[in-house]
C-alpha cells in the first residue's frame, strides 16, 4: 500500500513523508528499490553508483587511495567539485507531472487492467503533492547527501578535513548561488562536525558565492549562443525523442494506463519515469509509477536523457567543455600552491577545497579533462549498438556526485590522483594510478597555457552574454 499525499497537505506533509529516510539508509536493512533505479540519468541517487551505502552511508575503503607504496606518500592537498544533493523537481517538471495527474484522471481507461493494484494506486490513490514553490530546493535527503559524504571524506583524509583546519578557515567552502548548492555547503559542513564533535551547538556556516567558478556555463557567450540556445545542437535528442524506440516506450505506457497514444506526450512519459525517480530520491518511496516501466524502457530513457547531457553539456559541442576553463584554471592554481616547495616561515598550503555546484558545473569539467569520451559518439540511429557506453550520466552525476583530485607529498615528487564518486579513475593516456604531477601537468599543458575564457567564449562572437535558467 502507498501513501495517499493531497494538494492540501502541500509541505507540511511531503516534510513528514521524509521522516523514514534516515531509517532507510540503516545498517540494518536495505529499503524496497525499484528495478529501474539505475536509469534515471541526472536524477539518480548516489546510493545507485555507491549500493554499499545502502547498508552502511558511512562506509569507506581506503585502498581507493592509491600512491605507490614505496615512496612514502602523505596527502596534502584535497579539491572536491561536488553536485548538490537530492532535489525537489523544477517548476517545469512539477507542471509536468501535474499535468500527467490530470491526464490520467480525465481520459484514462476503467476496463485497461483496472484489478491491477499498482494501477489501482495510481488512478484512485496517488495524489500529486508537488507544488511549484518546491521548484529544485533542497531535500532533507540531500542535506543527509552530503552530511554523509563529508563524514566519508574526513575519515578518508584525517588530516586535510580535520576538525582545526576548519575551525582555523584553511578550508575554502565555495558554491554555486542557487539555494541548493548553499544548503548543500552548508549540510557538508553540519557532516564535518557531526563527524568531529556529534553533540557540540550547531556550526558557523562559512562559504562564498561565486557564480563565476561554479555556473561559467551562463557567462559563456559561445556556450548561450552556439548550444543552449540553437534548436540545431539538440538535433540527435530531438530525433530520438520521436523516434521508434521512445514510441514503443509511449505505446506500451500508454496501454497501461488505458489513455489514447496520442495525448501521451514523450515530454509526458518521461515525467511518469521521473515521478518514480523522484519519489525514490526523496522519499526513499517504491512509487506506483515505477511499475509502468519495464528495464528495456527505462534503458530507452536513460538514453535519452545521456544523449541531452552529451550534446549539451559534454563531448558533442567544443564550446560545452571549454565553457568550464575558469573551474579548469582555478582547479590546477589551487594544486599549484599546495604543491610547491615553501619556505619555512611561509603559511601551509591549503589543505583542502571544497566547491559545490551542479550536474552542468561537473559534466563540462569531466569533458575537459578527456573523460568518459567514447570512440563512436552517441546518435538517434545507434542506440543499439551504445549499450556498453561509458557516458552514462547517472554513473558520473547522480546527486551528490563528486570529482576529487588528491594530492599527495612524495619522496619522488608530488603526485595526483583522481577519483570520480569516491572511486579511483584514471587520467587519459596516464597509466600510473597516482602520477607525477609534473605528468599531470605535461598532459593538459595544452589547456594550461590556453582555455582563454573569454577568448572561447566571446572571442569568436563577441560581446558577452547570459543564457536561459536551464537547471539538472
Amino acid at each position: 500500500m502507498f501513501p495517499v499525499f493531497t494538494p492540501t497537505h502541500g509541505l507540511l506533509l511531503a516534510a513528514l513523508s521524509l521522516l523514514p529516510t534516515r531509517l532507510s539508509c540503516s545498517s540494518l536493512a536495505v529499503p524496497d528499490v525499484p528495478h529501474i533505479a539505475a536509469y534515471f540519468g541526472t536524477k539518480t541517487r548516489y546510493e545507485e553508483v555507491n549500493p554499499h551505502l545502502l547498508r552502511d552511508v558511512l562506509s569507506v575503503n581506503t585502498s581507493v587511495l592509491k600512491p605507490p607504496p614505496t615512496e612514502r606518500c602523505s596527502p596534502v592537498h584535497l579539491t572536491a567539485v561536488i553536485r548538490h544533493g537530492s532535489r525537489y523537481p523544477t517548476a517545469k517538471n512539477i507542471r509536468r507531472i501535474l499535468k500527467l495527474s490530470e491526464l490520467v484522471r480525465a481520459e484514462a481507461s476503467r476496463d485497461s487492467g483496472s484489478s491491477v493494484g499498482w494501477l489501482q494506486d495510481i488512478r484512485s490513490r496517488w495524489e500529486p503533492w508537488y507544488t511549484e514553490d518546491m521548484d529544485g530546493q533542497l531535500v532533507m535527503k540531500g542535506r543527509d547527501d552530503l552530511r554523509q559524504l563529508a563524514r566519508r571524506l574526513a575519515t578518508l583524509f584525517p588530516s586535510l578535513l580535520s576538525e582545526e583546519n576548519v575551525r582555523k578557515r584553511r578550508v575554502s567552502f565555495i558554491s554555486s548561488s542557487k539555494h541548493r548548492c548553499v544548503s548543500s555547503v552548508e549540510a557538508f559542513q553540519e557532516g564535518l562536525q557531526q563527524h568531529w564533535s556529534p553533540h557540540d551547538g550547531p556550526p558557523e556556516f562559512l562559504h562564498e558565492v561565486d557564480d563565476e567558478l561554479m555556473r561559467f556555463f551562463e557567462r559563456c557567450r559561445g556556450y548561450v549562443e552556439g548550444v543552449e540556445n540553437n534548436r540545431t545542437a539538440l538535433l540527435e535528442v530531438e530525433k530520438f525523442k520521436h523516434g521508434k524506440e521512445m514510441d514503443g516506450v509511449r505505446k506500451k505506457v500508454a496501454d497501461k494506463l488505458g489513455l489514447p497514444f496520442h495525448s501521451l506526450t514523450p515530454d509526458l512519459v518521461e515525467a511518469a519515469f521521473f515521478l518514480c525517480s523522484y519519489e525514490l530520491s526523496i522519499k526513499s518511496v517504491h512509487s506506483p509509477w515505477c511499475f509502468l516501466f519495464d528495464e528495456r524502457d527505462a534503458k530507452v530513457l536513460e538514453y535519452k536523457s545521456d544523449l541531452k547531457q552529451y550534446w549539451k553539456r559534454s563531448h558533442g559541442h567544443v564550446i560545452s567543455s571549454l565553457s568550464s576553463c575558469p573551474l579548469f584554471h582555478h582547479v590546477f592554481r589551487t594544486l599549484d600552491k599546495a604543491g610547491r616547495p615553501r619556505r619555512s616561515s611561509e603559511a601551509s598550503p591549503e589543505p583542502a577545497s571544497i566547491l559545490v555546484g551542479h550536474a552542468e558545473t561537473l559534466l563540462p569539467l569531466l569533458s575537459l579533462l578527456g573523460l568518459y569520451k567514447d570512440q563512436t559518439p552517441p546518435t538517434a540511429s545507434n542506440y543499439h549498438s551504445q549499450h556498453g557506453r561509458s557516458f552514462r550520466s547517472g554513473r558520473i552525476v547522480p546527486y551528490a556526485a563528486n570529482l576529487l583530485l588528491v594530492l599527495y607529498d612524495c619522496r619522488g615528487g608530488p603526485r595526483l590522483q583522481l577519483l570520480v564518486n569516491e572511486t579511483p579513475v584514471g587520467f587519459p593516456g596516464l597509466q600510473e594510478d597516482a602520477p607525477l604531477y609534473r605528468d599531470v601537468r605535461a598532459a593538459y599543458r595544452h589547456l594550461l597555457d590556453g582555455c582563454d575564457f573569454r577568448w572561447e567564449c566571446e572571442g569568436r562572437g563577441g560581446g558577452g552574454g547570459h543564457g536561459p535558467n536551464t537547471e539538472l
